[in-house]
């Protein structure tokens, strides 16, 4: 089967809006326009939807900041407040209760042991975030980063970037390096160069990922010369962040295909939302679209308990229903892996269907996902070697594992 991407250009925009709000497809296609006229208050969105009486409310309230790109707002329904794109990107007054847990800092960010310098989250011993820029083309209200981001401090400061440069040069045992903030991808192509070169001198730094939202709701980001830039400095790993089909347009289409077509691998982290995405069926049709496109469908992610998030988070048992669902009807080459943030700074907790029945220390018996029972029977444990040439390896394993005692 051969994916169909809906177009979603200026004409359908234009079609929406009254004459003197349209607009040409050479601005159209402009990233920066897009950031430029990007809806920030309650009159902005007024011009495009026709609010329910709690979107409306959220507006007159102090929230987590709006934003959003006119091309992702018309991805939205209009009229339907219960439009899955519409969940996303438009305030609602759920957002003003608490819930059952509400929390600033989910992840433990601020914390002072993974909170070395400013700019940097060093969580896990062989990798560390930068947080480049506190701006996002789109305030996504299950956002996990409130406590950072939307304070529109464009680029780090010099004197926070030198600062996290020198801490990754003290740092041997790093290995990867993720630019985060906010979105890397709204800076501008000579911004980003400075901080991809500047890694790129640290001689023990291997791999840098770019996590952006930027194919989803800003694809004309996407050019020729930034992804020719980008990869001069490879290898270099694009984390995009789509959660649902219909996010996939023509225009986000071409941005991925460009993007691996120059060698950057992509990558692709969704997260379950109460209403918008949290069914088996629609997590298979992202991630078919998705894989057919070259991007491998990463991370499944439990929503973090961020404050003013309790209406779109699901609960765990109903994820592990859709995880469970999937499994061997969906290659594995198309399968997210389910995760959960442990709050607070516990790090990520990997789930899997629980295919075992019993286990001893000889065997384990299992059940698969279609039923078939049967026995792996363990060697005897006494046969157990290590491999001859461990000590090749084993000093470049410290190295990593102590980096953060």
């Amino acid at each position: 089967m051969k994916f169909k991407f809906t177009s979603n250009s200026s004409d359908i925009f234009n079609a929406n809006q009254v004459p003197e709000k349209r607009v040409d497809q050479q601005s159209w296609n402009d990233w920066t326009w897009q950031l430029r006229q990007s809806y920030k208050k309650k009159s902005d969105f007024e011009q495009y939807f026709k609010l329910s009486d709690f979107e409306a409310l959220a507006f007159d309230e102090k929230i987590f900041n709006i934003r959003t790109t006119p091309y992702y707002a018309q991805l939205a329904d209009r009229f339907q407040p219960n439009d899955p794109i519409r969940k996303i990107l438009m305030p609602h007054s759920s957002e003003l209760n608490m819930g059952t847990q509400a929390q600033l800092d989910p992840l433990g960010e601020r914390k002072k042991k993974n909170n070395p310098t400013s700019r940097v989250i060093h969580r896990y011993s062989d990798r560390a975030l930068f947080l480049v820029t506190d701006i996002c083309s789109v305030y996504c209200r299950y956002c996990t980063r409130k406590h950072f981001t939307g304070h529109d401090l464009a680029f780090i400061k010099e004197e926070e970037f030198n600062a996290a440069i020198d801490y990754f040069k003290s740092k041997n045992g790093l290995r990867e390096i993720i630019l985060s903030g906010g979105d890397p991808l709204t800076l501008s192509d000579a911004l980003l160069e400075k901080v991809l070169k500047a890694l790129r001198e640290i001689d023990h730094i291997e791999i840098i990922r770019i996590g952006s939202r930027m194919p989803v709701v800003t694809p004309m980001r996407i050019t020729e010369s930034l992804v020719k830039m980008i990869k001069k400095y490879k290898p270099v790993y694009l984390m995009t962040h789509f959660n649902h089909p219909k996010e996939i347009t023509q225009e986000a289409a071409l941005a991925l295909e460009m993007c691996v077509d120059h060698g950057i691998p992509v990558m692709n982290q969704m997260v379950l939302l109460n209403g918008v995405n949290n069914h088996p069926a629609i997590v298979q049709a992202l991630s078919r679209r998705l894989l057919y496109l070259r991007v491998k469908p990463y991370y499944m992610f439990q929503c973090d308990p961020s404050q003013g998030t309790d209406h779109l988070r699901t609960t765990i048992e109903d994820s592990l229903n859709i995880q469970k669902e999937l499994w061997g009807h969906l290659s594995g080459l198309a399968m997210p892996q389910l995760s959960l943030d442990i709050p607070d700074g516990g790090g990520k907790a990997y789930y899997v269907p629980q295919f075992e029945t019993q286990a001893t220390q000889e065997k384990r018996t299992f059940e698969g996902w279609d039923g078939v029972k049967a026995e792996y029977i363990n060697p005897p444990s006494q046969k157990i070697t290590m491999p001859a040439d461990i000590d090749q390896y084993i000093s470049e394993w410290n190295e990593i594992k102590n980096n953060k005692l």
